[in-house]
């Protein structure tokens, strides 16, 4: 099922509706529902990996000797992955999670957001009242306006340096 998903988007058709999915692969409607509920709970199956690479950025960004520099990567290469899939950004910004290992690798993403961001704090970089489900909602916010302005990816440098900037202590 998963492979057929993947074909799908190979194909340029993100609209993974499961009928369509288990027609292709061959399995009942009902085998297709048993594994995946909805829609969103194959979107975190197909993410599981960029999700867990995400992670693994995000540890080393909390690792890089400085902490805004890292900061920045880590966004830069949020929002990339971001905007080249669909699916990732609608689980990176969702609220709820169908899968447990999903819950798991967002939990473990902000404990490496948080320290990150506490050691960027401690340097001075960013104020004291952004917390790592901030920075996930508002990289979400810039990940929305650059695939809605019609901008392109073009703009995503100007939007972090905003963000950036938004983060830093009031002057």
């Amino acid at each position: 099922m998963l492979q057929v998903a993947r074909e799908q988007l190979a194909a340029g058709d993100d609209s993974l509706q499961l009928n369509a999915i288990a027609r292709l692969a061959g399995v009942g409607v009902g085998t297709v529902y048993r594994h995946f509920p909805n829609r969103h709970a194959l979107w975190e199956a197909l993410s599981a990996d960029r999700f867990q690479k995400l992670v693994e950025e995000a540890q080393a960004a909390a690792d890089d000797e400085d902490a805004l520099a890292g900061l920045h990567r880590l966004l830069r290469f949020t929002l990339v992955h971001a905007l080249r899939d669909t699916g990732f950004a609608a689980v990176l910004e969702s609220a709820s999670d169908n899968e447990p290992q999903t819950s798991e690798l967002k939990a473990e993403l902000d404990r490496s957001v948080a320290h990150l961001l506490d050691r960027a704090r401690r340097s001075g970089a960013i104020r004291r009242d952004v917390e790592a489900d901030d920075v996930r909602r508002l990289l979400c916010g810039i990940e929305h306006a650059v695939r809605s302005g019609g901008n392109g990816p073009e703009r995503t440098e100007v939007y972090l340096d905003i963000l950036l900037e938004g983060l830093r202590p009031p002057r």
